[in-house]
């Protein structure tokens, strides 16, 4: 009884030039996030990609553009993740809908351990990208912000922004505090901000009006 004949291996598959581009940015974001930009190397990306150095520069000029181009998608996903939720939610309960906003935060740092550090080493050396983000997401939330507590009868005025500029700090510190923590941690860090925030503005406004009649006046 004669054996087949075995079949020889085929060609392997030419991947095409966009696959390939997405394959090597997130190959560079897992060597980036190990070795900081500064050190991570393109033969270190090539082979966390599985392809040839020339592989890396015919998708990607240099280093520093691809650097660039991982720091713009980290930019994007984050922006999308929690600065589109903002104005998409429906909640009427105040707390709620503001739980669900830090929540988001928190989930896409805890889901992506890489981006914070990624955003804040550009920040230091010269490429202001976490400064663009949470320019992007202040505008975003800023206008929620003061749309969400006028429908509970809280006239925020001008003072949207500067709210927004502080909850964003504290969040980012505690982002930070929670890396590596429990999911339990997470959540009271969530619970901590939220009542901080939908607190403070209600208590504000009853008892210190003052300060926000001041802060209207950059009511634009």
């Amino acid at each position: 009884m004669s054996t087949p004949a075995r079949r020889r291996p085929g060609r392997p598959r030419k991947i095409p030039a966009a696959e390939q581009s997405v394959i090597v940015l997130g190959a560079a974001r897992r060597v980036f996030a190990e070795h900081g930009p500064r050190a991570g190397t393109i033969e270190q990306i090539a082979r966390a990609a599985g392809v040839s150095r020339q592989a890396v520069y015919d998708r990607f000029r240099d280093r520093a553009t691809l650097v660039d181009a991982v720091v713009r998608e980290i930019g994007e996903e984050a922006f999308a993740a929690i600065g589109a939720p903002a104005a998409r939610w429906a909640d009427p309960d105040l707390r709620a809908w503001t739980r669900a906003n830090y929540a988001a935060m928190f989930t896409f740092v805890a889901e992506h351990p890489e981006a914070m550090p990624l955003l804040q080493e550009a920040e230091r050396t010269g490429d202001p990208a976490l400064t663009r983000l949470r320019g992007r997401l202040a505008e975003v939330y800023a206008k929620a912000v003061r749309a969400r507590f006028a429908a509970h009868g809280v006239r925020t005025g001008g003072g949207d922004r500067a709210l927004v500029a502080m909850y964003f700090a504290m969040t980012e510190a505690l982002v930070g505090l929670a890396d590596g923590g429990d999911a339990a941690e997470r959540e009271a860090f969530i619970d901590l901000l939220t009542e901080f925030t939908v607190g403070g503005v209600l208590r504000l406004y009853e008892h210190a009006p003052g300060v926000l009649d001041r802060l209207r006046g950059q009511e634009t």
